[in-house]
């Protein structure tokens, strides 16, 4: 590979010079040789670009390196590609391909591609099997778009009630961050075109409540239709669970398989482990607390008073902790963990950030030591959010190299985002280094500045830029049709 080429591909695109970057990229190999980092780089350019075609033919050329791995994300991103380039059968192939690969980290991204691209050709049963499979992939951290796209097949299927049991459990998995106007406006075209107005009529009202959503017509004429049935003698009524239970949801069938053939659910918000426990099981559970709580009576409500303080007393202490930084795991280990599962060889995407592009995960690689024999944290600065740790590592072919490690907030725990090379002040004069120089050429770098400037630290997340749109599979993915990871 052409690396003085490649380096000024990659610092162009890092830049914002998407057609400078291809030209350098489009010289960085050799004839007849395969690269994978460079036909990637290269893809998301031309998706930036809007070059969805060549896009595709770059990524499939990645593809072809077997060394590079990260077939899933470029698959996925191919299937993008395609489906910008208004091919959706060959977008199919490609996305099924990337939902095959047991070591792509988020499947949810090409599942709900691929339900697009069905949708696409009108094969809306098969749509909504993808969007099911996005909304219960535990990776996804939004099953409520997927949930949303799973009623619409439902009533392009011309199955309303399976639509507003999928679009009701949308709402339950939206948090109040975000909008969910649009979701209760599907609802209720759902709700009308089960003939039940109330709920109609009453979802119609959610989605406009705050003044920020306008319906669309058919929306407004399914809202008239409400109102006007409603004055009806034969207007409906009974209850929404009454009304889902005769229509066989009252043991929580899946939508897609009303009558639970399959023996499978679609997950209740409550139940993070997804299917460990049915809504049968938890209203036995609930009919055995009760009986409990009879058999006691009022005996056990000094004991029931003096755990509530208790638990007050923990919850205050754990949300201290929390907000002065803590977590579990702590950042001192993730850190350390970061360093020695890279000198092992290991696969360390577990320790990143879940929202990093495929390019920042490369990047973060590329800056590791490989093979460091030993890893110090030296000390963590804390906060809720965001933190940082310094790491002292002992490098394969001797002496020491400082680093920074940045790390977010994820659950409880925490995430790497950056990591960046820490070099010593030079006679008082912080020096300069090029972006490109390898991490296990560190310590000669320091020594060596070759540039002018006071900078002291080389970004693991600046060697590729940050997508507007994340994309999937860090480098390689892309969120949305239009851009890549």
């Amino acid at each position: 590979m052409n690396q003085q080429a490649f380096d000024a591909g990659r610092d162009a695109y890092r830049q914002g010079d998407l057609e400078g970057a291809v030209r350098w990229l489009e010289q960085a190999k050799l004839p007849g040789e395969v690269s994978g980092r460079v036909d990637h780089l290269l893809g998301n350019c031309l998706m930036k670009l809007g070059n969805y075609e060549q896009a595709a033919i770059a990524y499939g050329d990645a593809l072809g390196d077997a060394s590079y791995g990260h077939s899933g994300a470029l698959a996925s991103n191919r299937g993008r590609a395609l489906l910008a380039a208004n091919k959706p059968k060959e977008a199919i192939a490609s996305l099924v391909m990337a939902t095959k690969d047991s070591e792509y980290a988020t499947p949810y991204k090409a599942y709900i591609a691929l339900g697009n691209a069905y949708s696409q050709i009108g094969d809306y049963r098969e749509a909504g099997v993808a969007y099911r499979n996005a909304a219960i992939d535990e990776s996804n951290p939004d099953p409520s778009e997927a949930l949303r796209s799973l009623g619409g097949c439902f009533m392009k299927m011309g199955r309303a009630v399976d639509a507003i049991e999928a679009l009701r459990t949308a709402l339950d998995f939206s948090t109040p961050m975000e909008s969910q106007n649009a979701i209760y406006e599907d609802l209720g075209l759902a709700y009308a075109a089960a003939n039940r107005w109330s709920e109609a009529i009453d979802s119609f009202g959610h989605a406009t409540s705050n003044g920020t959503h306008k319906l669309s017509p058919e929306a407004e004429a399914a809202l008239a239709q409400a109102r006007a049935a409603m004055t009806a003698p034969s207007a409906s009524s009974g209850s929404t669970d009454a009304f889902l239970a005769a229509a066989g949801y009252a043991s929580g069938n899946d939508p897609l398989d009303p009558l639970g053939k399959s023996g499978e659910f679609i997950p209740s918000p409550e139940d993070t482990g997804f299917f460990d426990i049915s809504e049968q099981e938890m209203a036995q559970i609930e009919l055995d607390n009760r009986s409990i709580r009879r058999k006691h009576g009022h005996s056990g409500a000094r004991g029931c008073l003096v755990f509530i303080l208790f638990l007050l007393l923990v919850l205050g202490a754990l949300g201290y902790a929390y907000y002065s930084g803590y977590g579990w795991p702590m950042q001192e280990s993730v850190a350390e963990n970061l360093f020695t599962t890279n000198a092992s060889g290991g696969d360390i995407s577990g320790l990143l950030a879940s929202d990093l592009s495929e390019a920042d995960k490369i990047a973060i690689e590329s800056v590791l030591p490989s093979g460091a024999t030993g890893v110090t944290v030296e000390g963590v600065d804390r906060s809720m959010t965001e933190s940082s740790a310094l790491v002292t590592a002992t490098l394969s072919a001797g002496g020491e190299q400082s680093y920074r490690v940045m790390l977010v907030r994820s659950g409880i725990g925490w995430k790497v985002s950056d990591v960046t090379v820490e070099y010593p002040a030079l006679d008082g004069a912080q020096p300069t280094i090029d972006t490109g120089v390898p991490a296990t050429d560190a310590a000669t770098a320091a020594q060596s500045p070759t540039t002018e400037g006071s900078a002291t630290e080389t970004s693991a997340t600046e060697t590729a830029t940050a997508e507007t749109v994340p994309v999937e599979g860090e480098q390689t993915e892309v969120q949305t049709e239009t851009t890549a990871e």
